[in-house]
């Protein structure tokens, strides 16, 4: 083999019985298929994503569509087309209030939900909690230079396991300034503030914005070019803001507060995240024990680790890739200089997909979690400038029968794959398919299959004994071998193409 090239390597698990449901709380009504990836390349998760399959840590399930409780379909916005609808703008709106006069309306709750499956931590069976402890003995995966690739060293997991590296891009962190610090927020009921000056005409303050946004173009007022949202053409007065106007909407030189945002990489992990390490973990504390109500003892820093730190996901750099390199990041809202929210998020070679969000419950009246989403969908735009084939935006799933989880629809234009034929169907087209049915076959042309289903079990790739073979030449070595059928159901689960490439660990 190659000594310098990537690959993915992973453990099949299967998954027969049903456990918990987070959606619909069925205790044994979810279904998945899962498999633990020691590594992966950003192209096999990219095509993984693109039949069904999404990561929690580094744990990789797909759920089993036509038998799960509440059948999750991927779903995918369309970025560069993507139009803020009116409660998009409110949400927009409502932030830069707070920003600017400091207007924070306590005890109110984010309608909008939030972009990210707050149960993906549920995703598997009882074997995403065990396989920690398992690959704490595994010694069978070890690098070996003359039969192992060099650039895919299989690591033990163990469930209090230090992330470790610090290679980071140049870019990295990258900050996106929305305000200013200035004096804290005028007292309520004192009135007008007299320090502002009078209520004008909403043209005329359009006019002035734009001309603002002109001289900051012209000045470069240290606004990062790599990922902040690209400051628009102006447009007409008859035309509607755009995504990105309403982000970088220029704001009082007596704001009431900063706000920044950096992207830091998570794996492996930047010196700025491991600075940043356990702020970002207070947070995600408080937002366990404040939104999903857990115990003060169940949000561990190991749990942490685990859930949303740990990928495996490699750092990949490409000539026609985005500046920051493809892989894992955090993506981190500091406000007045402390961490208030953190999006996980994966940039593949064709998308940004979100992992999870988590914030700090002081602030849960921002809609933090609809914000953060189309800053998200802005970030993917401005990427595509880099990288012309990464136009979409990844949701993760969306569930029709949860009424909880319909709101990732509201980003339009969308699409959600079919679970047959793993072709993408407009959101439109869908809806009426899931009014009638939980489970439906998306694509309703009937003489179209699945393209990469598998043709020829014999050449998936297998790694045995430390060395890389074909599935062909592992059964004539393990001759009576009595994992075909297993083997067949994970390939038919991955597609012929990248049962080609990645390599499935066998004992």
């Amino acid at each position: 083999m190659a000594g310098n090239k990537s690959y993915t390597i992973v453990e099949y698990f299967g998954g027969e019985d049903g456990y918990r449901c987070g959606y619909c709380k069925s205790q044994t009504g979810n279904f998945s298929r899962g498999m633990w990836s020691h590594t992966m390349t950003v192209q096999d998760y990219q095509d993984l994503i693109d039949r069904g399959w999404r990561r929690s840590g580094k744990y990789v399930y797909k759920p089993i569509m036509q038998k799960t409780c509440c059948p999750q379909y991927t779903i995918r916005c369309h970025a560069l087309k993507f139009q803020p609808s009116k409660s998009h703008k409110k949400i927009l709106k409502k932030m830069n209030r707070f920003i600017s006069k400091g207007e924070l309306q306590k005890g109110q709750e984010d309608c909008a939900g939030e972009p990210m499956d707050s149960v993906c931590e549920e995703a598997g069976p009882q074997e995403l909690r065990k396989v920690h402890l398992k690959y704490t003995a595994l010694t069978g995966i070890q690098k070996d230079a003359t039969e192992f690739p060099s650039t895919t060293e299989v690591q033990k997991e163990a469930a209090d396991a230090t992330p470790t590296g610090s290679q980071t891009s140049q870019n990295d962190p990258v900050s996106v300034l929305a305000g200013t610090t200035t004096s804290a927020a005028p007292k309520p009921g004192n009135g007008a503030d007299p320090s502002r000056p009078p209520c004008r005409k909403a043209k005329e303050l359009r006019k002035e914005r734009r001309l603002q946004k002109e001289q900051m173009r012209q000045n470069g007022d240290g606004v990062s070019s790599t990922v902040s949202p690209t400051q628009p053409t102006p447009s007409q007065n008859n035309q509607s803001k755009t995504l990105e106007e309403f982000i970088s909407e220029s704001l009082p030189e007596n704001s009431a507060h900063c706000l920044e945002v950096r992207l830091v990489r998570s794996n492996p992990p930047s010196p700025q995240f491991k600075a940043s390490f356990d702020a970002s973990y207070q947070v995600y504390k408080l937002y366990q024990m404040g939104i999903h109500k857990d115990p003060p003892d169940k949000p561990t820093e190991s749990q942490f680790k685990r859930f949303l730190c740990d990928s495996p996901l490699e750092a990949e750099y490409a000539p026609d890739g985005p500046e920051v390199g493809y892989g894992s990041f955090h993506q981190q809202y500091w406000l007045d200089g402390r961490i208030v929210a953190v999006g996980v998020i994966d940039i593949l070679p064709t998308c940004v997909s979100s992992v999870y969000l988590y914030y700090h419950p002081d602030f849960n009246s921002l809609s933090l979690g609809s914000y953060s989403a189309l800053r998200e969908i802005a970030f993917t735009k401005q990427l595509q400038k880099q990288s012309p084939k990464l136009s979409y935006y990844y949701l993760g799933f969306y569930i029709h029968s949860c009424p909880k989880m319909r709101y990732k629809g509201q980003y339009r234009p969308s699409d959600l794959l079919c679970p047959e034929t793993y072709v993408w169907v407009s959101i439109e087209r869908c809806i009426p398919l899931l009014d009638n049915s939980r489970y439906a076959r998306l694509n309703q042309d009937p003489d179209l299959g699945d393209a990469r289903a598998v043709r020829d079990l014999g050449r998936a790739l297998v790694l045995y004994r430390r060395t890389v073979m074909p599935y062909a030449a592992y059964s004539r070595k393990r001759k009576g071998s009595s994992d075909e059928m297993e083997v067949q159901q994970y390939a038919s689960l991955v597609g012929q193409d990248c049962a080609e490439r990645i390599l499935l660990y066998r004992s």
